[in-house]
């Protein structure tokens, strides 16, 4: 056998076959590489897609993370009619997602109230065009919900709670009642064994000064809205005023506390920092409370009247407006939010009624203080605390014991600080404490009928 030499032509046009290949074979992963792929686009909806109404929006979040969108199109589709929404393109490779928002006008396309179907499609940009499609039944609704108020007879009182219970004719997304330009969330109750909502109103201490206009709001699940004003007989109620001396044993006794905790303070007199606690601090706290009670149990978790502190004396009373005077200059205003009661030193505290703790601890100008969730957007605040005997999310029944009271936070001597709040608002513990007022404006609003 005679072994022949490759040539070095040979030789040459081999390696330039096998640059060429290798170019090539580079040049087919840059191009397909992301093109060469089999999973299908995806989409995801912002909230559930069952009712369409008039201008409903419709937020969708289409996405394929390999080769990526080449086209989305959403349609509705009714008595065998197919009417566009929305057809989108895309350019190869670039979007890896995109959200598609979509206003859905039935009217404007000249559909009718009934069923129909929503389309959503989209394609990827792969070398063999995956794509999905879904179908979603939906009900075509241009008509508000109704509204039927239960409660026509409402006596309020200025600073006091207004309750309000009504029925709706179809399941709805958002309800609840306005008082001007304030919102405050309804719960769904069984009213006589029949559905309905009930919301604890608070009325503003100043509603005598001017007019309130108080109405119902109720928005069915296609997004059509509905509103009935609310009749009421507005009570008279007059408030205290008092002018209180700041004197220097108070501010030397209570202003390192801020100043300790509160760096803003540290470098101000005394006074200053008063200035800044009875502002700053007082409105900072408040919102605090309110940010609290924004989640509440939608069932009634309190029952009879709700209990006072034993053997106690009021030192101050509800919507009492303090002038504060220092030096014979005013220095400060507020508004007192809810009732002081004074037994003795480190008197033991009980929950005026049955609930859930949500708050135990330090808060500010309140000192140690409780809060109970009673349900409904109702609860109650127990402030000036000497010591706290129960834990956030423990239940208690009325008569338990919260603590003992003292004289933390703005507090000049022993004494409990108890405050009511309705919607994010305190109302006057006062209502609430009688037995009567509860029967003629709660109980009896929950037993009416149809």
């Amino acid at each position: 056998m005679t072994f022949v030499q490759p040539s070095k032509n040979r030789k040459h046009y081999l390696l330039i076959g096998s640059a060429v290949i290798a170019v090539l074979a580079v040049a087919a992963w840059l191009l397909l590489g992301q093109r060469l792929e089999f999973g299908k686009p995806s989409f995801t909806s912002k909230g559930e897609i069952r009712t369409i109404g008039w201008n409903t929006p419709l937020t969708l979040n289409f996405s394929d993370s390999k080769s990526g969108l080449s086209r989305t199109a959403v349609a509705l589709t009714q008595d065998g009619k197919t009417y566009p929404l929305s057809t989108l393109t895309y350019p190869s490779g670039k979007y890896k997602s995109h959200e598609v928002r979509v206003i859905l006008d039935p009217a404007k396309l000249k559909l009718r109230e009934g069923p129909a179907t929503l389309h959503i499609s989209a394609a990827d940009g792969a070398l063999f065009g995956n794509s999905m499609t879904a179908d979603r039944p939906v009900m075509i609704d241009f008509g508000p919900p109704q509204i039927l108020l239960l409660s026509t007879q409402n006596h309020l009182n200025p600073g006091g709670t207004g309750v309000l219970t009504y029925r709706v004719s179809e399941p709805v997304s958002v309800t609840g009642v306005y008082i001007d330009q304030a919102f405050f969330r309804a719960y769904p109750v069984s009213l006589s064994g029949q559905p309905g909502f009930i919301c604890y109103v608070p009325v503003p201490m100043d509603a005598g000064s001017k007019p309130m206009h108080l109405r119902i709001v109720a928005r069915d699940l296609g997004g059509n809205e509905s509103s009935s004003t609310v009749p009421y007989v507005l009570l008279k109620k007059t408030f205290r005023s008092d002018r209180m001396m700041l004197s220097d044993s108070f501010l030397q006794q209570k202003m390192p506390e801020f100043q300790a905790s509160n760096p803003p303070l540290r470098g101000k007199n005394l006074l200053e920092t008063f200035i800044y606690v009875n502002s700053q601090i007082r409105e900072a706290n408040f919102k605090t409370i309110q940010g609290i009670c924004e989640k509440s149990e939608p069932r009634q978790l309190w029952s009879d009247t709700f209990l006072r502190m034993k053997n106690a004396s009021p030192m101050a009373l509800f919507g009492d407006r303090r002038t504060y005077i220092y030096g014979g200059q005013t220095v400060g205003e507020s508004v007192h939010g809810g009732v002081d009661l004074a037994s003795t030193a480190q008197a033991p505290i009980e929950a005026a009624n049955s609930g859930i703790v949500v708050f135990a601890g330090p808060l500010g100008i309140y000192g140690n203080t409780v809060i109970i969730d009673h349900g409904f957007g109702l609860f109650t605040l127990y402030a000036h605390l000497s010591s706290i005997s129960v834990k956030g999310s423990q239940s208690v029944s009325r008569g338990d014991v919260l603590g003992a009271s003292g004289l933390t936070g703005l507090a000049g001597g022993d004494h409990l600080h108890f405050g009511i709040m309705a919607g994010g608002r305190f109302v006057n513990p006062q209502e609430w404490w009688d037995p009567h007022w509860i029967n003629d404006n709660v109980l009896k609003k929950l037993q009416i009928g149809a």
